[in-house]
C-alpha cells in the first residue's frame, strides 16, 4: 500500500499531492508549448481551489509564484508575470500563535486566573465582593464541566483564595454559590435545546 508518509513531501500542502504531481509532470514536457499549455492548466486548477484575493492582478501572480515555488524554481516556461523566489517560510502559511504560559488549573482555564489576578488588586469592599461571587460561580461551572464529582463550594473557595494569594475568601454563611441543581438543570435545558436545533 502507498502511504502519504513514504510519499515524496509536499512543498505547498494547500493545493494538494494531485497538483504537486501535474508540476512535476509539466517539468518533464519536452516541447515548450506543450509546457506552457499544461501550465497554463494547472493555474487554472490552483485557482478553483485558492481563495480569490480582491485583486485578480494580485491573485494571479501570487499563483504563477505558487507554480513556481512547486517546481522548485525548474520549469522553464514564459512566466506572464514576475516571478519572487520564496525562501521555505514564505511557501508555508504562518502558524497561528498559540499562548505559551502555563496556566495553574486547566479546568479554570485563562480567564478565571485573569479574573482572579484582578481581585487580589482591588480594595475590599462591595464591589470586589460582588466580582468575586461572578468568578466562584464561574469556577462552579467549570468544575461541574469538568467533572460533576469535583464540583464544591468549599473547593471553589478553597481555590480563590490560593489563586488571590489569601486577599479573597469568600464566606459561604454569607456570600451563596450557585446550587448543584441549579447547575444540572441549567445544563440539562441547554443540551435538551441544542438537540431540539438539530
Amino acid at each position: 500500500m502507498d502511504y502519504n508518509t513514504k510519499r515524496e513531501k509536499l512543498i505547498m500542502p494547500e493545493y494538494g499531492r494531485g497538483i504537486q504531481q501535474m508540476v512535476q509532470h509539466c517539468k518533464t514536457i519536452a516541447d515548450r508549448n506543450e509546457r506552457m499549455r499544461c501550465a497554463n492548466t494547472i493555474i487554472d486548477a490552483m485557482a478553483n481551489m485558492a481563495e480569490q484575493t480582491a485583486d485578480k492582478e494580485d491573485f494571479q501572480k501570487k499563483l504563477w509564484n505558487h507554480l513556481a515555488a512547486m517546481a522548485q524554481y525548474e520549469l522553464d516556461i514564459d512566466y506572464p508575470v514576475e516571478i519572487e523566489r520564496m525562501d521555505d517560510e514564505e511557501a508555508h502559511p504562518d502558524q497561528l500563535p498559540y499562548p505559551q504560559h502555563r496556566i495553574k488549573q486547566r479546568n479554570y482555564g485563562t480567564i478565571v486566573e485573569q479574573f482572579t489576578e484582578h481581585l487580589a488588586t482591588m480594595e475590599e469592599g462591595l464591589q470586589r465582593d460582588d466580582l468575586a461571587l461572578l468568578v466562584a460561580n464561574h469556577m462552579k461551572r467549570d468544575l461541574s464541566n469538568w467533572s460533576t464529582d469535583s464540583m464544591s463550594d468549599e473547593k471553589v473557595v478553597e481555590d480563590m483564595t490560593r489563586y488571590t494569594d489569601g486577599k479573597v475568601r469568600l464566606d459561604l454563611n454569607q456570600q451563596h454559590l450557585i446550587s448543584d441543581g441549579e447547575l444540572l438543570s441549567t445544563r440539562v435545558s441547554t443540551s435538551v435545546k441544542k438537540k431540539k436545533k438539530k
